[in-house]
């Protein structure tokens, strides 16, 4: 059975999950806490990384390298930027972008992209849309990554840019990771902050609630997971 290393930005989204790691022994390396075990039965590496693409890139290649996880699950809680998603929505990636990148910069230069997309893996979209199709509040889309709360005026460009559901700092990075070492990636992230909910203070309210809520659907996805590696 495959491995899943699963990235957390902050503590409070990891917080839930730590209940659910069966047979838990914990490891550092790189300043970071790295909790294994099975949940649902599947093999898992969970931590929380710390905010920003540096900090979730080191989290993302370690697990590859150190842990040999096979799967990379990115989980908690992003703001809301398509005027659909609402508050405690959860938004499960189609694909990734930087919005504060220079997009030739990993077109015309490594690693030589054809777009400036990362594209969650096809199979575990696949799952994710088995596990969401009688779940209500759950979209699937494009997440845009940069490393900044979003204001009005810079909503407005990244919506005209890229069109997507949700923006967050860590994602892209992940992704970005995931996609040089041909390790697929899914992120699962649930709405703290809306263009009519914005600020620190509505993702310091809400962070918690959220996190909890992605957590919900990362369990049900690992669920399904195992059900296909044991058919």
């Amino acid at each position: 059975m495959k491995k899943v290393g699963i990235i957390c930005a902050a503590d409070d989204e990891l917080a839930p999950f730590l209940p659910h790691i069966d047979n838990c022994t914990i490891s550092e390396k790189a300043m970071l806490k790295f909790y294994e075990g099975q949940v649902k039965g599947v093999p898992v590496v969970a931590l929380y990384s710390g905010v920003c693409k540096v900090n979730a890139a080191i989290a993302a290649q370690i697990l590859i390298d150190s842990y040999h996880v096979e799967i990379v699950v990115n989980a908690g809680v992003a703001g809301g930027i398509d005027p659909k998603i609402q508050l405690f929505d959860t938004v499960v990636s189609t694909r990734a972008v930087y919005h504060d990148v220079e997009e030739d910069i990993l077109t015309g230069f490594h690693p030589w992209m054809s777009s400036v997309y990362f594209a969650a893996d096809e199979d575990l979209l696949n799952i994710a849309k088995r596990v969401c199709r009688n779940r209500r509040h759950v979209h699937f889309g494009g997440m845009a990554t940069g490393e900044q709360f979003i204001q009005d005026d810079l909503r407005e460009s990244i919506n005209e840019k890229f069109s997507p559901m949700s923006v967050d700092m860590e994602t892209a990075s992940i992704a970005h990771v995931c996609y040089v070492n041909e390790v697929p990636f899914i992120a699962i992230r649930s709405i703290t902050d809306t263009a009519d909910h914005a600020g620190v203070e509505n993702f310091e309210k809400n962070c918690k609630e959220a996190s909890m809520i992605s957590k919900e659907v990362v369990l049900d996805f690992l669920d399904e997971l195992r059900k296909q590696w044991e058919e």
